[in-house]
């Protein structure tokens, strides 16, 4: 069975920038439900099949399989929300990797930062350029991102 254990938050400065490499991700979604998610995802030059379960606090059942980007590509065509796209980071931190999240489009400005842990009671050290935890808060789910994006909310 696989889990996925993951706490978002927002950034609060600048200072993670040049840390990491940044890939170019486009995503979208087969399902989305309050109870399920099938997502197509192309990251960099890789294509990937995930099955997320709902979440049950900081964590859901997750199932990623890698599939040839050129079927990933068709997959996108049969996706019934509209694609996310973002810029992912992905910095070392204290023994720790944090993947920040720069999405463009309808969710331009929005950056969001996520790490995944082994339990829900891991502890880890905070960058000094983490902000707020918005974890449970599924505005901040990309598949909600797909249908309600940032640049509407205000």
């Amino acid at each position: 069975m696989g889990l996925e254990i993951e706490r978002k938050f927002l950034l609060s400065n600048d200072d993670w920038r040049n840390l990491g490499t940044r890939v170019h991700y486009a995503q979208g979604y087969l399902v989305a439900d309050h109870s399920r998610t099938v997502r197509v995802r192309i990251a960099g030059d890789k294509g990937f099949l995930t099955i997320k379960g709902a979440s049950e606090g900081f964590s859901r059942l997750e199932f990623e399989y890698p599939i040839p980007i050129s079927e990933a590509l068709e997959m996108l065509g049969l996706c019934v929300m509209p694609m996310i796209e973002k810029f992912r980071t992905k910095i070392s931190f204290e023994g720790k990797v944090w993947e920040i999240d720069e999405f463009e489009g309808n969710n331009r400005g929005l950056i969001m930062a996520e790490i995944e842990l082994g339990s829900e009671e891991e502890s880890f050290i905070i960058p000094p350029w983490i902000g707020e935890e918005v974890t449970g808060d599924i505005r901040y789910f990309n598949s909600q991102l797909a249908l309600h994006p940032f640049q509407s909310w205000v």
